[in-house]
């Protein structure tokens, strides 16, 4: 757990000192968001048909932004090998980067989910079913989208190798979290989409920094 903390302590900390790319990753994800009622339109119905499944949409992009610098930098400056060489297993601290990057990227984008509900048109209740389906999916995100980080460290064009890999694999979480509001838009209960990304997650939780883990094995060698 100590080991655990130390790595998450310190990537926050690079995460604050470089804040630079975390505003460009949520102002990405408001400005993305903020486009589509000007090109739709200002129809009160058709923009709560859409409200959700655009900011998801702009949630995704906006943490697939922030992947490619989650293991680079460590790549680069060979702090990535001495921490696969430590006796400690690299599957906490490989827990404990993906955990800095949702605190860092995914977490804000949750915070600032429901003024973009607001803006379209979405009620109360809808806008907390919003933000608690970010909530449950975005972690989902980085987990997913750190196993494709590790497999395409140090390759030329990572970033878009990046994106072609992973974002099949976000396909599932935007249906399901978008698909929350959509129900409960109509008047049915959220349980079924909740539990389905809960169950993602766990899953997510559990493989994840064991696959991680190993793919970073191989791109060290």
């Amino acid at each position: 757990m100590s080991l655990f903390l130390a790595v998450l302590r310190r990537d926050l900390l690079l995460a604050w000192r470089a804040r630079a790319d975390l505003l460009v990753a949520l102002s990405f994800f408001l400005i993305v968001a903020s486009l589509f009622p000007f090109g739709v339109g200002a129809d009160p119905v058709r923009l709560r048909a859409i409200g959700p499944g655009v900011v998801w949409v702009a949630a995704l992009l906006a943490v697939l932004l922030g992947l490619p610098r989650l293991f680079e930098k460590d790549h680069e400056s060979g702090v990535l090998e001495q921490l696969l060489l430590s006796p400690e297993p690299a599957v906490i601290w490989v827990a404990a980067k993906i955990t800095a990057h949702w605190l860092a990227t995914g977490l804000p984008l949750v915070l600032v989910s429901p003024l973009l509900g607001l803006m379209y048109r979405l009620e109360d209740a809808e806008l907390v079913v919003l933000a608690a389906g970010l909530l449950l999916g975005t972690p989902a995100l980085s987990l997913i989208g750190a196993i494709g980080a590790a497999l395409t460290l140090g390759l030329r064009g990572a970033g878009s190798l990046l994106a072609l890999l992973v974002l099949p694999l976000f396909v599932p979480v935007l249906i399901f979290g978008a698909g929350a509001v959509d129900a409960w838009s109509a008047g049915m209960g959220v349980s079924a989409q909740f539990s389905l990304m809960g169950g993602g997650l766990l899953a997510a939780l559990a493989l994840a920094p064991l696959a991680c883990a190993a793919a970073l094995r191989l791109a060290a060698e």
